[in-house]
């Protein structure tokens, strides 16, 4: 039954794992991946984990299941991580929190959901967008869209992308990035995300916030700024957020499905559909990293020690940024990249072409995906006037 089977290009971005493990050039630069890397080109295990998960060791006492809705102790936990210390949402007991395999895993079940419930909405994602938002919903049987988020010249086009949400029919899914964009590090500043809201009231619209990176951007309550602000104003909205990045657990697959509803009676009607669809996709999410992650927020000196590295991390990724852009000062191309400095989060659309990126890696052992993306973590004080010079080479 399998002849007729038809073999798939890989993963571009595995892909270039298998090449750049592959290439002998002393001076190699891994730019694609998307994990966080420290100076010295190493994925750590924080400290607030490590301390942790000995706790988890000591004490735990069962590995049963726990529940498709995942441990209860870790939706109180990033509920209000997510929406905020007192929320009026929250208290008004209009939010739900199922536990996922990473943020991967709770789009997935948004995806399902809404085929499930929400029949004949299609949903509408920025261009660009994270690659793999093309795939997870149209696997669900959704009908994708994409509406304008960067121009040609390398910016964000937010006047492109409001004109065309006035334009997306009533009550269809819109898919916004919290903070720090995947691929482009562009992010919207508060006014426009008061700007979205009033669009999205207006259209009817319902909000899909993809959180993958909070606290990556400027802060953890500040990158939440609009994921509260939609929250706050609006009667329905899903929000995917992932504990994978911010905990550096990646391997744990640690996510949420947050859903806010009208008021608590229709939390609980929207709560019960999804533990089916939790059930029917994987039954249980894996307990571990989400039991890290509880440990860590329900203990104040766990919780200051993580908020701590989390700085620390931010804070590298923004300084590499700004002195990227200053390592090519002496090229004349300190404007031209200006735009690296101005983005959030891990990653950046540089504006290299695919030509440009090709000659990299072929001619410096530079490795980044063909659309110019590059994971700014995997840049280091060591390796920058390398990068500096090979980007000038190319231009």
């Amino acid at each position: 039954m399998f002849e007729k089977i038809e073999r798939v290009p890989g993963d571009a971005i595995l892909g270039l794992i298998e090449a750049f493990k592959k290439d002998t050039n002393p001076q190699k630069v891994d730019l694609g991946v998307g994990v966080y890397k420290d100076d010295q080109g190493n994925t750590p295990i924080m400290r607030a984990v490590k301390e942790a998960e000995a706790l988890l060791l000591k004490n735990e006492t069962t590995k049963t299941y726990i529940g498709s809705h995942g441990a209860p102790a870790y939706g109180q936990a990033v509920l209000p991580m997510v929406l905020g210390e007192g929320s009026a949402v929250l208290e008004a007991g209009r939010a739900s929190a199922t536990q996922s395999p990473g943020g991967t895993g709770a789009l997935r079940l948004a995806a399902d959901f809404i085929a499930k419930q929400l029949p004949g909405k299609d949903v509408w994602v920025s261009d660009p967008t994270w690659p793999n938002h093309l795939g997870i919903f149209p696997a669900a049987g959704l009908t994708l869209h994409k509406y304008p988020y960067v121009d040609a010249e390398n910016r964000l086009d937010f006047d492109g992308m409001l004109g065309a949400l006035k334009q997306i029919p009533e009550g269809d899914v819109v898919l916004l990035h919290a903070c720090c964009h995947n691929p482009t590090g562009f992010d919207l500043s508060q006014d426009q995300w008061q700007q979205v809201l009033e669009v999205v009231r207006e259209r009817r619209l319902l909000p899909l916030i993809d959180f993958a990176y909070q606290g990556f951007g400027a802060g953890l309550d500040e990158d939440a700024y609009g994921v509260r602000l939609l929250a706050e104003n609006l009667d329905e909205v899903i929000i995917t957020s992932s504990c994978s990045k911010n905990f550096g657990i990646y391997c744990e697959r640690t996510g949420c499905l947050i859903l806010v509803a009208k008021d608590a009676e229709q939390m609980e009607n929207v709560r019960s559909q999804v533990a089916i669809v939790a059930r029917e996709n994987y039954s249980n999410p894996p307990a571990h990293g989400g039991a890290i992650v509880s440990e860590i927020l329900h203990s104040a000196e766990l919780a200051t020690i993580w908020r701590e590295e989390l700085t620390e991390m931010r804070d590298r990724i923004n300084t590499l940024r700004r002195d990227f852009v200053e390592a090519l000062k002496p090229y004349g191309l300190d404007q031209k990249y200006a735009c690296v400095a101005e983005q959030r989060g891990m990653f950046s659309y540089t504006g290299l072409t695919p030509d440009q990126v090709d000659r990299l890696r072929d001619e410096f052992g530079i490795y980044m995906v063909r659309s110019g993306r590059a994971n700014v973590a995997g840049f280091s004080h060591e390796n920058l006037p390398y990068l500096a010079k090979a980007i000038a080479a190319v231009n």
